[in-house]
């Protein structure tokens, strides 16, 4: 189990815990993006079968893989054909801001569930909901805050540059092939991350524990 644990980001015990909450987390944040667009007019992502809760159709192996090694992956992003919009700008944001949003949900709904179990008494089973639920909870909310850095391809990128004046937002989108390279550069480089991506991943924590205690305070 060590010579696992040396591999892997995350502890080979709480690995069940991480696969079953992102693959839920993944495959609703990637759907979300895809019915909104839908809804808005962009029959894309419904074409090519995204508009879906399959889990095998959203989930990236390779971005799987990298997040069991390194702690950060991703899924296969939802295409969108902006041209299909009536208002490009509002169902652009919309789009964007529908996956974060929906692992924001997820997350009070975890929260929901962890309470209920928490009030159900002890047990293996209950144990193993239980823990779940707060992975559930928290990696939700990672993904949440994460997707909305303004580091493109990331969802808060999107957001932001169709908040800005068309000019300006032309000229960031020169810049957008470098992105991931900015991400990585930010991610490995220690003096960096911890003036960057840092601080911002550090409201993970606190967010979880404000859900949980949300309705705490509520029963």
């Amino acid at each position: 189990m060590e010579f696992f644990n040396s591999f892997l980001a995350f502890d080979i015990q709480i690995l069940p815990y991480i696969i079953i909450s992102l693959m839920i987390a993944f495959t609703v944040h990637e759907f979300a993006h895809a019915y909104v667009a839908y809804k808005f007019g962009d029959p894309t992502a419904k074409r090519q079968g995204r508009l879906t809760l399959n889990p095998s159709v959203h989930l990236d192996p390779l971005g799987t893989i990298f997040l069991l090694l390194f702690g950060f992956g991703w899924a296969r992003p939802v295409p969108v054909n902006r041209f299909n919009f009536k208002n490009p700008r509002l169902a652009g944001i919309l789009t964007s801001v529908a996956g974060p949003l929906s692992n924001l949900l997820m997350a009070f709904i975890g929260g929901f569930i962890l309470l209920v179990i928490a009030g159900l008494g002890d047990g293996p089973i209950l144990n193993f909901i239980f823990s779940l639920c707060f992975w559930f909870i928290y990696l939700n909310v990672l993904l949440f805050v994460f997707n909305l850095i303004p580091i493109p391809p990331l969802d808060g990128y999107r957001i932001v540059s169709d908040l800005l004046p068309n000019d300006t937002r032309a000229k960031l989108s020169q810049y957008e092939i470098y992105g991931v390279l900015i991400f990585l550069i930010l991610v490995l480089v220690k003096p960096l991350y911890n003036v960057t991506i840092g601080p911002i991943l550090g409201l993970v924590p606190r967010l979880t524990e404000w859900i949980i205690l949300f309705y705490g305070g509520l029963f």
